[in-house]
């Protein structure tokens, strides 16, 4: 920290572009796509926590995942949006710093309890009479307390590494947000040990839950196409292939934005490359459960029955 220090005391983030109105144009739509992703993501974690009927291990996971799409939305988008209302450009080092570990974090967070959900449908499916002991409560908490804190420390130790380098080439971050690749592109120190860190972690860490994952939903087609009820092979195809759909959406979006190679300068294709891995994956996810959930939207009926039943009480308790 301290050749930090001595070097540069804040960053310059990559505009939106160079025309002010479209500033302010992509700042507005970028801001409602969050907006409604948030929205999303809070609407299921109230029903599933207002509706008894689903207070199932299944949907404390997604309630979960939930929660974290609507962090991890919450750490880039709103900064950028109001910067760019704003005409600021600048980070400071600490906020820069705390926006990669919360990203880092939350991105962790999101691919292992995408990982945990996997192996719940698969003692669902495959081991069902195991299932209310294997996936009791507490199991789920403890599993749930573990990736938060397992998270916490892959990000102290990326967010640690990154911040020990010195910045004394350029200030300049070509995105429109605080991410490790783009800071060790400016950074004038040997970057070859953080680089090894990032493949070890992404070897160890994503190369085994892909690994966990795809043995998981291996078993499970195979128990599944073994029903001898149509009707219970769709059932059980339609609790898996919303999951699917988000696993191949975030670990798509996530391995483009770090794999594709980066340009020296700023380009509107880096913002594009960057919201399909911040924004799109937790605005969809809502829209994946919700759309495909049979439940979710009874209880979405439900409640929304009950706040018309309550507030026509309300007006006649008024009117009388």
């Amino acid at each position: 920290m301290s050749n930090l220090n001595n070097s540069i005391t804040g960053f310059l983030l990559m505009e939106f572009s160079d025309i002010r109105e479209l500033q302010i144009l992509y700042s507005l739509l970028f801001f409602f796509i969050y907006s409604a992703g948030l929205m999303g993501n809070l609407l299921i974690v109230i029903i599933t926590t207002m509706d008894r009927r689903l207070h199932t291990p299944m949907y404390f996971f997604i309630r979960n995942l939930s929660i974290v799409d609507a962090c991890f939305i919450s750490i880039t988008v709103p900064p950028a949006s109001i910067n760019a209302l704003v005409n600021n450009r600048i980070i400071s080092v600490p906020g820069c710093a705390t926006q990669i570990f919360l990203l880092v974090w939350m991105a962790y967070v999101e691919y292992t309890l995408l990982t945990v959900m996997a192996h719940d449908r698969y003692v669902a499916i495959c081991h069902p009479l195991l299932y209310p002991v294997i996936m009791k409560p507490r199991a789920c908490m403890h599993m749930t307390l573990t990736c938060l804190f397992t998270g916490l420390l892959y990000a102290g130790l990326h967010t640690g590494l990154t911040f020990q380098l010195s910045f004394c080439q350029s200030n300049v971050i070509h995105q429109f947000f605080c991410d490790i690749p783009s800071l060790l592109k400016i950074s004038c120190s040997e970057i070859f040990f953080n680089l090894v860190s990032i493949l070890v972690s992404v070897l160890v860490v994503g190369a085994g839950c892909f690994a966990f994952i795809i043995v998981s939903y291996i078993r499970i087609f195979s128990t599944v196409l073994r029903f001898p009820v149509k009707e219970d092979q769709k059932k059980a195809f339609s609790t898996c292939i919303p999951h699917i759909i988000v696993v191949s959406l975030f670990l798509i979006s996530t391995s483009y934005m770090h794999l594709q190679p980066s340009s020296d300068s700023g380009s509107i294709k880096d913002i594009i490359v960057s919201i399909f891995y911040s924004i799109i994956p937790p605005f969809l996810n809502p829209i994946l459960y919700s759309l495909r959930n049979k439940q979710i939207k009874e209880a979405v009926r439900l409640v929304m029955k009950r706040k018309l039943f309550f507030n026509k009480k309300a007006q006649i308790v008024i009117l009388s």
